[in-house]
């Protein structure tokens, strides 16, 4: 393999890592590999620290292709609870209201469901990694901000029902490049008039490669250790 020319390699992402900590482990071990101080590693796609799934990491002059990797089909599983809010709309902060769940059915959930399909307009979350003049949605919700963020168009392919209860439901969503499922799960609660928030969150496929294509961070930790690495000719007579 040759990590200066550029490698793409698919991820499965740990629960509580952190997007830029896979990168991290990456560059690193290349790095004392290949005996430089500097190599490019990027990925392309955020995941939150709560989500786990695919997740492409580029190396080297692959990291020229990860716009377009970012720009392919996605798709989640998730798990959203019924019922209460939270100021993240996930688990990252503590339930700030609750809501009846009584009026509850799996039809009302599945016609719901339904008019979130197509173009929709979505306010990104206050959580979020969106810029406001310069500074990040989440430095100023953790401050008691509240961003000015605009709504923005996305494309919701497919939403299916896997799992139901008056509590919590599973779904699958296929959708657009800059889908925030958290804040589907808030649309999707206050749709509902119950409240939801998202409890798990898992990315399933990207583009063409889906979850089977992808490494663990033991296996791929291993793999760059271990693997025959290519050296540019102009590199390895340095």
């Amino acid at each position: 393999m040759n990590f200066i020319e550029g490698e793409i390699l698919y991820i499965d992402k740990p629960l509580e890592w952190t997007s830029f900590d896979v990168v991290k482990r990456i560059r690193g071990v290349l790095t004392r590999r290949l005996k430089m101080k500097k190599l490019k590693v990027g990925h392309a796609g955020t995941l939150d620290p709560l989500a786990t799934g695919v997740m492409a990491v580029c190396t080297g002059r692959a990291t020229k292709q990860i716009d377009s990797l970012q720009a392919g089909v996605k798709e989640y599983i998730a798990t959203i609870a019924l019922g209460a809010t939270t100021p993240s709309f996930d688990l990252e902060t503590e339930v700030d209201a609750t809501y009846p769940t009584e009026h509850l059915t799996r039809e009302l959930v599945e016609k719901t469901l339904a008019t979130f399909v197509g173009r929709i307009e979505q306010i990104p979350p206050a959580y979020s990694a969106c810029k406001i003049e310069g500074v990040r949605a989440y430095e100023m919700a953790r401050q008691g901000e509240e961003p000015d963020l605009k709504p923005k168009i996305l494309v919701i392919d497919e939403i299916e029902l896997l799992d139901y209860s008056p509590a919590a439901i599973t779904i699958r969503v296929v959708c657009s490049k800059g889908t925030y499922i958290r804040a589907l799960a808030r649309d999707i609660g206050r749709a509902l008039d119950s409240g939801g928030h998202l409890t798990a969150l898992r990315r399933t496929r990207v583009g063409d490669v889906t979850i089977d294509n992808c490494l663990s961070m033991e296996q791929i930790t291993e793999l760059l250790r271990c693997v025959e690495i290519e050296m540019p000719e102009q590199e390895a007579t340095r």
